[in-house]
């Protein structure tokens, strides 16, 4: 690929789970803040493709690569790409994340294998991407890490016991490794409420998607129900702006965490 002098200088990020949803919405409003873009995903090749002409239409250039994170010679993979085609890595988005619904007040609705599947995902392929990406990271000078967690890593709520274990898992992750990575890469994380995504339409009926809505924002202090626009925001702020952020953990929920009882 050859580059103009404005690309060379221009940020490059890296989405994992970036064909849909809270990803795609980041790569996106990265494209339009002038980031050139890698999209991984590891099903999704369609919604890849469309988010990928999404952000070469806004003036950018973009490419995706399958892989699983939760495979760690598909992470290495990804960043020696990256590295291969655009030269530099500034910004990762741990973003992509798998869960199994379950109903918490039933133990008996996990066993083992669901607890290893979601935390291969959300803990290990996190921590392996990141460590993957750090040898670049560390030869730009805007480096940051923002790992996509949940507001059910803080207060135990969501779709199952496991998937809110492994994002309190995630959070402690974040922190550990903004220590461990500073003075040269910063690393934050986002902890959405509930977010409109087809994660929910796919598990609500129509009429139930939209009753959970409402009773959603009646909770909320600020009456809304998060969109995957409203955490592309933090993220862009955190990866790309906040440049004496470290080690913090963003909650975007319209205010529900300030709820004394479960909203729901």
């Amino acid at each position: 690929m050859n580059l103009t002098a404005a690309e060379v200088d221009s940020p490059v990020a890296i989405i994992t789970g970036g064909g849909t949803g809270i990803g795609a919405a980041c790569a996106t409003a990265l494209a339009a803040k002038g980031c050139r873009i890698m999209i991984n995903y590891q099903s999704s090749y369609e919604n890849a493709k469309a988010t990928v002409a999404q952000c070469q239409d806004l003036g950018v250039s973009a490419l995706s690569a399958q892989g699983s994170i939760a495979k760690d010679e598909d992470c290495r993979r990804i960043l020696d790409e990256t590295w291969e085609v655009f030269g530099r890595v500034d910004l990762l988005v741990n973003n992509a994340g798998v869960t199994r619904f379950a109903d918490q007040k039933d133990l008996d609705a996990l066993d083992a294998s669901d607890f290893d599947y979601i935390m291969s995902v959300n803990v290990n392929g996190t921590y392996q991407m990141t460590r993957a990406a750090v040898p670049y990271l560390k030869k730009s000078d805007r480096a940051a890490v923002v790992n996509v967690s949940s507001h059910s890593g803080i207060s135990g709520i969501g779709s199952s016991m496991a998937y809110a274990a492994s994002k309190g898992a995630l959070n402690t992750m974040t922190r550990s490794l903004a220590r461990n990575l500073a003075p040269l890469i910063r690393v934050n994380a986002v902890c959405p409420g509930f977010v409109d995504t087809r994660w929910l339409s796919g598990k609500l009926s129509d009429e139930a998607l939209t009753e959970f809505r409402e009773k959603v924002s009646a909770a909320a202090p600020l009456q809304t129900f998060v969109t995957p626009a409203d955490v592309a925001d933090a993220v862009c702020w955190l990866g790309l702006h906040a440049r004496s952020v470290t080690g913090q953990l963003l909650v975007i929920d319209g205010g529900t965490h300030l709820t004394t009882a479960n909203p729901l």
